[in-house]
């Protein structure tokens, strides 16, 4: 495989291969790829415990691994990794915090919560996870929001990444999973439109998939407001504004229509719903989205007759799409082009979203979502509450409702009505969320916080205990890649003397808690128990166990039996709505919730550069990675630049209505003239969540990441950089 900068995908070298009878299979634990991989234990006393291997054989990745997999294991460094459980006296949070035992860690986190619950009630508790959690984890960490604190009020990380994806995908085609197909059908069909994704950046290692496609005399095309890595391979490279994704699927399919491209076949027998889509469709003409979107009319066209002459076809998106405030309607519109021109629910064909969270898929199916419960059931359905109340040996009366989405989570801390005690496992919202600076004041507001993680994050140090948890080689569980399938980490080493695992904190906080059953420490058992609380609901795993998924490696869901093959492809005989059709969604363009105007002049956008990944907590403790990606940095064009009379590593201010960020200037001609591009990886100064916009989508509540209005200027110093970090934190 081509590497890719500072940070390539490496394509496998015997070499480097684990040899199976010293090395244990395993997967990275970063993005979704969930790429496999080999760890050797190394002798004790070197600076890792374990070595990276390759690992060939797993089709995801087939060896390959990017630099962030390579370097997994310098993450279990005792200098850059929690080793015991840290605690601040009560009372004193202006004091650091200290080393605790076990017992009093714990005894201080049942006490916190439950004085929360007595002076306030049950939803006066909240719960915050994360995409990288395991599905035993989720699946536990749901079974504890709802059985041992009765709190409606748990949501996730994974809501800010693929939330509008998957409620479009419901909408559409009944059920939610990231891909319908094995990402090896990528390079398989005849053209891909990619659409606000970068995977040269942010999965390397699938960037082979779309170089295959390539090779096999398929078409790409790629939208993007910047030329990234990945549109450099494109054959065609639509740079449309930022927030105008809509319009451009809607100019696409109006043109579909217009110029008799549509499979009228397919929409007769099995969609429903065209007419309406068809009616919004033709109400942006090319020359309108044109003056919408900045794409020309003549590359509309050529993308519409790329994509409507192939034979077959596939539309994926990934983050720019989605975070935004009409990130649900955005992506019903890309799935509505594939329905109209045939391409879904066949073989080579189909829509999919590129999952960015190691867990993302899996931690949105089984329980710590605000409304669902697990097997992706809906939480406010009699009759999935019931099944899932007789798996937990509770009346389903006692199941909260519906809680509050991730977003509304955190800004109502500390809140009457809100959350006034937290319990957050994974997540770094300090660094993560929108309108960072308000979300740490919040945080600062609670009574009580408990964060559970493997480093010491910024989120962390605001908290009143900390507890060590294992990492992805110190323990075994599993993860659903972006595909569906259902794999197994594999513990390859064991954990410093005080760490624990975060179901192992589970079982001593509920057994604290007066709940001294039903939460296991042993992820198997955990797992079969999420069998059956999955069984019959659309994320069905009842069929899946640990020795098939080692068997076979990895395992399709839904899978509702042992005898049952699992499902690489979805909707080839079927869709999975009531009556079997995929359904177009009536959707029109909006403006994004906040658009450039004389105070805030140009655009903001933010995205992930190769050698970090998500808030950076773990990545950023790692020397190889810092090298490649030391720091934050604003994107400019060249125009823009001198407009401002700044140069290359100048430093620029970069203001919003809801904060400011200072980081240096990096100037080049690959993004549009009208807008600012930030990395979201660090805190401090350069926080580009300081400015990102919390509107959130009214289907799916994501909130509006990848859009909103900025100002950008010369900052006056580098003292200045200093002083605005400060402010923003302490605010």
């Amino acid at each position: 495989m081509t590497t890719t900068g500072t940070d390539p995908a490496r394509a496998s070298d015997p070499a480097r291969a684990g040899d199976p009878a010293r090395s244990t299979a395993t997967h990275c634990p970063y993005c979704a790829l969930q790429c496999g991989m080999r760890l050797r234990p190394l002798p004790a006393g070197g600076p890792e415990p374990v070595e990276v291997l390759e690992r060939p054989d797993f089709p995801v990745n087939l060896g390959a691994l990017c630099g962030k997999g390579r370097s997994a294991a310098a993450v279990l460094r005792r200098g850059a990794r929690l080793t015991e459980p840290l605690v601040r006296d009560a009372g004193a949070r202006d004091k650091p915090l200290r080393p605790a035992s076990w017992d009093e860690a714990l005894d201080r986190v049942a006490a916190g919560l439950t004085a929360a619950r007595r002076q306030y009630g049950p939803d006066a508790v909240g719960v915050f996870g994360g995409g990288g959690l395991t599905n035993e984890k989720a699946y536990l960490l749901g079974k504890f929001a709802r059985v041992a604190l009765r709190t409606a009020n748990i949501d996730y990380n994974g809501r800010f990444c693929m939330s509008s994806a998957a409620a479009a995908h419901r909408r559409a085609f009944g059920i939610d999973r990231g891909l319908p197909f094995p990402l090896a059908d990528v390079a398989r069909t005849d053209c891909v439109i990619l659409v606000g994704s970068n995977p040269a950046e942010t999965m390397p290692p699938a960037l082979r998939h779309f170089r295959e496609l390539r090779e096999n005399g398929g078409r790409l095309i790629v939208v993007d407001p910047r030329r990234t890595r990945t549109a450099e391979l494109a054959d065609l490279h639509l740079q449309p504004l930022p927030g105008t994704d809509l319009a451009l699927a809607l100019g696409l399919l109006h043109l579909l229509i217009a110029d008799g491209r549509l499979d009228k076949d397919f929409i007769a027998r099995r969609t429903t719903g065209f007419a309406q889509a068809r009616a919004a469709a033709m109400a942006h003409w090319p020359e309108h989205v044109e003056r919408l979107t900045g794409v020309p009319v003549a590359r509309l066209a050529a993308a519409a007759a790329m994509f409507g002459d192939a034979a077959k076809g596939m539309v994926l998106t990934a983050r720019g799409p989605e975070q935004q405030s009409k990130g649900t309607d955005t992506v019903s519109a890309w799935i509505n082009l594939c329905l109209a021109a045939g391409k879904a629910g066949r073989p080579g064909s189909g829509y999919g979203c590129l999952t960015g969270q190691g867990n993302g898929q899996g931690g949105r199916e089984h329980g710590q979502k605000a409304d669902q419960l697990p097997g992706y059931r809906s939480i406010t359905d009699p009759a999935a509450r019931a099944h899932v109340a007789a798996v937990w040996g509770v009346d389903p009366a006692a199941l909260p409702g519906p809680g509050r989405s991730a977003y509304e989570l955190l800004d109502g801390l500390g809140r009457d009505g809100g959350a006034r005690a937290l319990l957050l496992m994974g997540s770094n919202p300090v660094v993560s969320a929108p309108r960072a600076a308000h979300v740490t004041e919040r945080i600062r507001a609670l009574d009580f916080l408990a964060v559970s993680d493997v480093v010491l994050s910024e989120t962390a140090h605001l908290a009143d205990v900390v507890l060590p948890a294992t990492q992805w080689a110190e323990e075994t569980g599993t993860t659903t890649n972006l595909e569906g399938r259902v794999i197994l980490r594999r513990k390859a080493v064991d954990a410093p003397e005080g760490v624990r695992s975060d179901l192992a904190v589970l079982h001593g906080l509920a057994a604290r808690l007066g709940v001294p059953g039903g939460f296991p420490e042993d992820p198997e058992e955990v797992f079969e128990e999420l069998r059956r609380a999955s069984a019959g609901g659309q994320a069905d795993y009842a069929g899946i166990s640990y020795d098939r998924i080692r068997d076979e490696d990895g395992v399709f869901w839904p899978c509702p039996g042992e005898d049952h093959p699992g499902t690489p492809r979805l909707f080839l005989d079927r869709f999975a709505t009531p009556d079997g059709r995929a359904r177009f969604a009536a959707v029109s363009h909006r403006p994004a919730a906040e658009e450039p105007d004389g105070d805030y002049p140009l655009f903001l956008t933010t995205g992930r550069v190769v050698s970090q990944y998500q808030s950076g907590a773990q990545t950023r403790r790692v020397d190889e990675l810092n090298r490649a990606a030391p720091g934050p940095f604003v994107e400019l064009h060249p125009a823009l630049a001198r407009r401002l009379g700044v140069g290359e590593g100048e430093l620029l201010a970069v203001s919003s209505r809801r904060g400011r960020a200072v980081a240096p200037a990096r100037v080049t001609d690959t993004i549009r003239p009208d807008t600012v591009f930030m990395p979201f990886h660090w805190g401090g100064a350069g926080r580009a969540n300081s400015l990102t916009n919390p509107a959130l989508d009214p289907v799916s509540r994501m909130p509006e990441f990848k859009v909103c209005a900025v100002r950008v200027e010369r900052a006056a110093s580098a003292s200045a950089a200093t002083e605005t970090a400060a402010t923003e934190t302490e605010r």
